[in-house]
């Protein structure tokens, strides 16, 4: 695993699920970790559990975005990696969506993931290095029945990755996304035992993914390890599409 000691990262929609694991993970290999989520106080909870720093941010005010940023690479004197990770899962069948539902899922998981990566490139500019990973889903690749606006989103942001990577590569940023399958966290909480199941038979793994081993594969994609990746979508499915 790269050494992230010296280095500053930091996971918007760090406080649960895949985020707050890959915070975790970051922090153990040595980085200052700089968690984001939507709630000042949970922030700061679950960022003293794993040693890292704790802000309430919500990635749908552009505004509050850029002055997050601003404020930790001015405090920490710069800024290695993002991991956007903050995005919203609603479900709807297309005749049923609303006006907010559409909203707020482009909103999050489009746009807020873009003023990130803008706020993080200006910062990861001035050293002309840094590793950008977005949070995709194999959705956004495959499609999924009652997901279309969620399924939309991740497919933005795969394109938006490999766009940025051909963009920002020059000043020695790299940009990645990865696209989980069904992954065991609180969004699929919902999802009855049947449902969960059937996802484990046609599976090769014949099982559903953890957060924790997502969170290995962006930390790979985060660090030195992988210093000539870029511009890629990789899969964490255990098989499920192939």
């Amino acid at each position: 695993m790269s050494d992230f000691t010296g280095k500053v990262a930091v996971v918007t929609g760090g406080t649960r699920g895949i985020g707050f694991a890959t915070a975790r993970a970051l922090s153990e290999a040595g980085a200052t970790v700089v968690l984001t989520g939507r709630d000042a106080e949970t922030a700061a909870v679950r960022a003293k559990e794993i040693g890292a720093h704790g802000v309430a941010l919500d990635v749908t005010d552009s505004a509050a975005v850029k002055d997050v940023f601003k404020t930790i690479a001015k405090e920490h004197g710069r800024i290695d990696v993002l991991v956007a990770s903050a995005g919203v899962l609603q479900g709807g069948l297309i005749g049923m969506l609303t006006d907010d539902h559409i909203a707020t899922t482009l909103s999050t998981n489009v746009a807020g993931t873009i003023v990130s990566v803008q706020a993080a490139a200006r910062a990861m500019m001035r050293k002309r290095s840094g590793s950008i990973v977005l949070l995709g889903s194999i959705v956004g690749e495959e499609g999924n029945a009652g997901q279309a606006v969620y399924a939309a989103s991740k497919a933005a942001l795969s394109a938006f990755a490999k766009s940025a990577a051909k963009e920002l590569g020059r000043s020695g940023i790299r940009v990645n996304a990865v696209a989980p399958g069904v992954i065991q966290t609180d969004l699929i909480a919902e999802q009855s035992d049947e449902v969960l199941e059937r996802v484990k038979e046609t599976t090769a793994l014949r099982r559903i993914g953890t957060a924790d081993e997502v969170a290995k594969v962006i930390t790979f994609l985060a660090g030195d390890d992988a210093s000539f990746v870029t511009g890629q979508v990789l899969g964490i499915d255990g098989g499920l599409v192939l």
